[in-house]
């Protein structure tokens, strides 16, 4: 069939004036508000949920069972060593001989001190009846005052020598005792520091000893780990060679100063029990609990942090909406990578951990975990 078209004055078509007319109507009623709002998107950041210390878990350190009291044992004379009688791992009793210095001069020096001695111990007789003699006589006016003076002194001084005598020969018979080099207790031998036939000076330390009883772990702190670490905070000891048993222990001391290499810090914690299997050097995986002066204090990455002006504080996404409050915080420590937060934070709630000056407040979000490992809480 047919279509006419009807033309309007000069020939125009009537019928595209009328499609025009209602796309304009249409244009017209949205922008007075028909149409309905898009849907914000959610930009995505990296923000990762923060756990308090006594909720988080325990820092780990390695660590080496050491005795309580290790020390060098030496000779407190010297001389030439000519038998070693100890050896490295050998468990010794108190008493009981462990090395020998050549004790010839000893000897000798012990010999002359006796002559000596009985040398003094003559005069001392002899000063002692001239003592006696002239008294008698000095009661019978037979001599004069000055003479029996001049006799009191000399067996003043026979006295005084022969005690110099006997005290030179209990040195020289300690001298001869100090040639052997005994265990002054039940112990360990850790160490050979000397070699037979080597020439030892006095004191020059012949072997590691290390004490029967009580254990303890030994392990290092990095710096910035130190104020989670205080005397008397408990720990748990998992040996390896003796399957992870787990074993009390609580820290006991503190090196107030770092090691010139590592940059870390020794710290001790006795072992309450140490048992009869644990051997020293052992390594071991110690674990400690959230120290008292934590409380509920978070760690963060220090990229966490935003300073308005001079407060501090953290973008915090709230639960229920996804979006971003500004959060102020009390900073408890600062460290070379990471912060440590006193008041302002929860367990459980998702803070911002880089790009903190790229957002802003009320800001819809998508919490994404960090691209690198590292970059996590820690």
């Amino acid at each position: 069939m047919t279509q006419h078209h009807h033309s309007g004055p000069g020939g125009l078509r009537l019928r595209p004036l009328r499609l025009l007319g209602t796309t304009l109507a249409v244009a017209v009623l949205s922008a007075c508000g028909g149409k309905a709002p898009e849907t914000e998107a959610a930009r995505p950041v990296i923000a990762q949920p923060v756990a308090t210390a006594d909720s988080a878990q325990a820092l780990r350190f390695p660590g080496e069972i050491h005795a309580r009291y290790e020390m060098p044992l030496s000779f407190r004379i010297g001389g030439q060593l000519i038998a070693r009688y100890a050896h490295l791992g050998d468990t010794v009793k108190k008493g009981q001989p462990l090395a020998r210095l050549d004790d010839a001069d000893a000897s000798k020096t012990q010999a002359s001190a006796q002559a000596a001695l009985d040398a003094a111990e003559h005069r001392l007789v002899f000063a002692t009846q001239q003592r006696d003699r002239d008294e008698a006589q000095a009661r019978e006016n037979l001599i004069s005052r000055l003479q029996l003076e001049q006799t009191r002194d000399a067996y003043a001084a026979a006295l005084a020598s022969r005690d110099q005598a006997r005290q030179q020969l209990a040195l020289s018979q300690n001298q001869s005792r100090y040639t052997t080099l005994v265990a002054d207790r039940d112990g360990s031998i850790t160490s050979e520091q000397a070699e037979v036939g080597q020439v030892l000076a006095a004191g020059q330390p012949v072997f590691g000893f290390a004490w029967s009883g009580e254990r303890d772990v030994f392990f290092d702190v990095p710096e910035d780990r130190l104020s989670d670490v205080a005397v008397g905070q408990v720990a748990t000891v998992n040996v390896l060679a003796l399957s992870g048993k787990p074993i009390a222990a609580r820290v006991r001391d503190i090196s107030p100063a770092a090691d010139p290499q590592a940059r870390t810090y020794r710290v001790k914690a006795s072992i309450d029990e140490p048992g009869a299997q644990l051997r020293l050097g052992m390594t071991a995986d110690v674990a400690l609990a959230p120290a008292a002066n934590q409380g509920k204090s978070v760690r963060l990455p220090a990229t966490a942090l935003f300073h308005q002006g001079e407060k501090t504080a953290v973008w915090v996404v709230r639960a229920e909406d996804s979006k971003l409050e500004l959060r102020p915080v009390s900073v408890l420590r600062y460290g070379e990578r990471d912060v440590l937060v006193s008041t302002g934070l929860n367990a459980g709630e998702r803070v911002v951990m880089q790009g903190v000056h790229t957002v802003t407040a009320g800001e819809k979000v998508q919490p994404v975990t960090p691209p690198h490992p590292e970059d996590a809480p820690l």
